[in-house]
């Protein structure tokens, strides 16, 4: 097998408008099908993607078997059912994040995925961004000294109520939609789970879905990670990881562009007008097309994905925490 055969369950914009054309630039993927429960929807997303098949129901997809493995970009109440359809169809899985609604659904996966011998992934494309595996190899060299705290924010304004983030019953919020990333991003940082965690949260009245969280991850040994999403104020995003060294900034860290470059900026702490800052330049890459090829390696060579599932599930348990420990 040269190229793994994907198929894609639904027609969600992040499909279509960047994922599904990043992967068909893929060395190892190929999207070969797609499925949506209008049958014009998936036809007018595979005319104008160029995808050989379409197919009225998922479960037609999950029939096809010259098809190997399957994206699913579904709201996030659908991503276990499906998943799990999929993987008893013998199909390995790419599923959007957050994997699941809790951790106890997350864990669902994990059987399916050894009972059925698929490969099954959260889709946490910074994964495969060189910046973050620049700031993270930085950061493992001691470049800023041991990390003490990783701070983030994250946000954007969608009033709409008929989007999927703005709907509580198919798992909206900000803390679902992009607080799972800062968690995510921590987690990683300081290569461990955080042992206490709480949370200030903001209900949208109508929606009755978060629309301002900001949370505080204790990671113990003096290592905190505090951040804020955000779906109701201006679009923004930044990380900072701060060492007893110096700091490591991100400015796109989640929506990196695939168009251009990314900076980033190491900060030896000597001057607080920035003339300690080392400006670091990384090439032009697509995290898209980075997270397909290497999820379709690891079927071609019959690896294990990295991050394994396990991970994911660490994150919904993190994410499970800051809910119960709220102030609202």
């Amino acid at each position: 097998m040269s190229r793994v055969r994907f198929g894609v369950l639904g027609t969600a914009r992040i499909a279509l408008k960047k994922v599904i054309p990043a992967m068909q630039r893929g060395q190892f993927t190929s999207i070969d099908a797609i499925a949506s429960r209008e049958i014009a929807k998936a036809r007018e997303a595979a005319r104008e993607l160029g995808i050989a098949r379409a197919y009225g129901s998922y479960d037609e997809l999950l029939g096809d078997t010259a098809i190997d493995a399957v994206y699913i970009p579904l709201p996030n109440h659908e991503h276990v059912p499906w998943a799990i359809r999929a993987a008893e169809a013998g199909k390995h899985v790419l599923v959007e994040k957050p994997v699941a609604l809790t951790a106890h659904e997350a864990r669902r996966l994990l059987d399916a995925r050894d009972r059925t011998g698929v490969k099954i992934q959260e889709a946490f494309m910074i994964r495969a961004h060189p910046q973050w595996e620049r700031a993270i190899e930085l950061v493992r060299a001691g470049r800023i000294g041991p990390v003490h705290a990783v701070h983030a924010f994250f946000s954007y304004r969608n009033l709409d109520p008929l989007n999927i983030r703005n709907i509580a019953d198919a798992g909206g919020g900000g803390l679902m939609d992009i607080g799972c990333y800062i968690i995510h991003a921590a987690r990683w940082v300081f290569d461990s789970e955080p042992v206490r965690v709480s949370a200030a949260m903001e209900i949208d009245p109508s929606f009755q879905v978060d629309r301002l969280t900001s949370m505080l991850l204790d990671f113990g040994d003096g290592r905190h990670a505090t951040g804020t999403c955000a779906t109701q104020t201006a679009a923004y995003q930044r990380v900072q990881i701060i060492g007893e060294a110096g700091r490591i900034e991100i400015p796109i860290p989640f929506n990196a562009p695939a168009d251009r470059p990314c900076q980033m900026f190491v900060d030896d702490g000597s001057d607080l007008g920035g003339g300690g800052i080392q400006t670091i330049e990384l090439a032009t890459a697509d995290q898209y097309t980075i997270q397909g090829d290497r999820f379709a390696r690891a079927i071609i060579d019959d690896t294990t994905v990295a991050p394994p599932l396990e991970d994911a599930v660490a994150n919904m348990a993190a994410m499970d925490g800051l809910r119960t420990f709220i102030l609202r």
